[in-house]
């Protein structure tokens, strides 16, 4: 049995002939950007973050970008203001931070839960922060009291990250109802995924709203006239109207995940491989289900050659890449050690009970020095 890391052909595949019918209309109806399915979509996705404006942009990097580069219009930002963002993160996260020119402070994980450590935060607060950044990586939520607390107490911005966490709950509030803004990623691996990049930021602020969609026109709001340096950033109408379909079934995707997790938690008993720490089943919308070895890349290889593929989110923590080499110098050990042991086992909502009782057999089979 071959066991792919996510197939993606069989989540479009449980999906039909409602996809394909879908994808023709909007093909068939000659108006592609700009128009009534990202319309549709927006009022939807806000509905089901229990928020009011949603604003579709053309994948998750700009949606973070868009907010951060919307509040220095608002607000009159200057170069050099400060972002606190999780160290240990996919690199778009600080991407988006320098790319809207302010800089990205780096916040140490919590090394139980992956997750920004909310203790640390408020010792990085300088008078030049402006945002706080929290990122709920893997599909589970950040300590969002704490740092609610601390952004109000400072009188700075709280954005969340919610790439990896559509329908995530913190308390019973979904992500998106979070912060003061909340950026989406549409990538077709996520757990509400298009058929190609797409994204959203989400937030109750009316002017904030109008300022990204303005920003993401070119910084246009009358054709031909434009008030901003704006970029142009949008989600089209096939890709909306393939989200508008998706959406309905995106918590019981997310139950199904959870279901298979706690398989994992329960039947993988091998001493050597750490396992998640969850705070909350209901809220943990389980995006990759991520595990922690001191021997990961020879679990990796035994697990491939035993038909189970993995990826390691992620390798090399920004700090580290050769984008920020001005950071190379810097020591964050838990980070380090965080990438140094991370594996992601398969999960999807079309994995099977027969794939899953496989991938849990091969990981307890793993010796040391296998291969």
């Amino acid at each position: 049995m071959e066991i792919s890391f996510l197939d993606i052909q069989r989540i479009t595949a449980s999906f039909e002939p409602g996809l394909s019918s879908e994808v023709q209309r909007v093909i068939s109806s000659g108006w592609y950007l700009l128009g009534e399915e990202v319309a549709k979509f927006e009022k939807a996705f806000a509905g089901y973050c229990d928020n009011v404006h949603c604003v579709g942009v053309a994948n998750g990097l700009d949606a973070l970008t868009l907010v951060l580069m919307a509040w220095r219009e608002m607000y009159g930002w200057q170069e050099g203001d400060e972002v606190i963002v999780p160290a240990n993160t996919y690199i778009a996260s600080i991407l988006a931070v320098t790319r809207a020119g302010l800089v990205p402070v780096l916040c140490e994980p919590d090394e139980e839960d992956a997750l920004m450590d909310a203790s640390l935060v408020e010792s990085l607060i300088t008078p030049r922060t402006k945002v706080i950044m929290p990122v709920h990586l893997y599909g589970q939520v950040c300590n969002m009291d704490v740092l609610r607390r601390i952004a109000t107490e400072y009188g700075v911005k709280l954005m969340d990250d919610c790439a990896q966490a559509h329908g995530a709950l913190y308390k019973g509030v979904r992500v998106g109802a979070l912060a003061d803004a909340s950026a989406f990623s549409f990538y077709p691996g996520k757990n509400l995924g298009a058929l190609g990049d797409g994204g959203a930021v989400v937030t109750s602020d009316r002017l904030l709203a109008q300022t990204v969609r303005t920003l993401a026109n070119y910084g246009s709001r009358q054709k031909y006239m434009n008030q901003y340096k704006g970029i142009n950033s949008r989600l089209d109408e096939l890709q909306a109207a393939v989200l508008s379909l998706k959406l309905p079934r995106l918590d019981a995707d997310n139950d199904r995940r959870r279901r298979i997790a706690r398989r994992y938690m329960r039947e993988i008993t091998h001493p050597e491989i750490l396992l998640p720490k969850v705070h909350s089943w209901l809220g943990h919308v389980f995006h990759v289900f991520v595990v922690r070895s001191s021997h990961r890349d020879e679990l990796q290889r035994y697990l491939s050659a035993n038909g189970v593929s993995t990826l390691v989110h992620y390798p090399i923590p920004p700090h580290k890449q050769e984008a920020y080499r001005e950071w190379n110098h810097l020591s964050l050990p838990v980070t380090g050690r965080i990438h140094r042991e991370v594996l992601s086992l398969p999960i999807s909502p079309v994995m099977t009970d027969e794939e899953v009782a496989r991938v849990i057999e091969v990981v307890n089979s793993f010796r040391t020095g296998d291969i």
